[in-house]
């Protein structure tokens, strides 16, 4: 009987190589990686604050100023004062971030399926929809 590796060492291996590969398109955009990972969090709507913010990227707070702080001078994002409470910041997505988005994922989206090429159609579509059902439940 072979021996399977473990979970975490395949998805540790996998998850390298989707780095490297996504990288270069990212960067073709002009943005990181983290970058990217806040741009997408903001897809969904405005976070009411950089703090949920920083905990829906699970990104520390203090490191994730000079990201919004790169990402509002590219016209990316805006942060506004909160009406409720003017000590808070609600950040949001402009349409050339969301636009910006949409054109990383495109690259990326093409990546994946030259990836994934050698993997036949059903196979390839059951793993994107168990991986997406596992990322979702953590």
């Amino acid at each position: 009987m072979t021996q399977r590796h473990d979970l975490g060492a395949s998805f540790a291996r996998l998850t390298r190589a989707m780095v490297a590969a996504e990288e270069p398109i990212l960067r073709a955009h002009g943005l990181e990686m983290w970058d990217y990972v806040v741009l997408g969090a903001l897809e969904s709507g405005a976070a009411p604050t950089q703090a949920e913010l920083a905990a829906a990227v699970r990104r520390d707070k203090t490191r994730l100023i000079p990201i919004l702080d790169r990402l509002e001078a590219g016209l990316l994002v805006t942060r506004t004062a909160d009406p409720a409470d003017r000590r808070n910041r609600v950040v949001s997505l402009t349409e050339a971030g969301r636009s910006l988005v949409a054109a990383c994922r495109e690259g990326i989206r093409e990546m994946e399926a030259e990836f994934l090429r050698s993997v036949p159609a059903e196979r390839r579509r059951i793993f994107v929809s168990v991986l997406e059902e596992l990322a979702a439940s953590v």
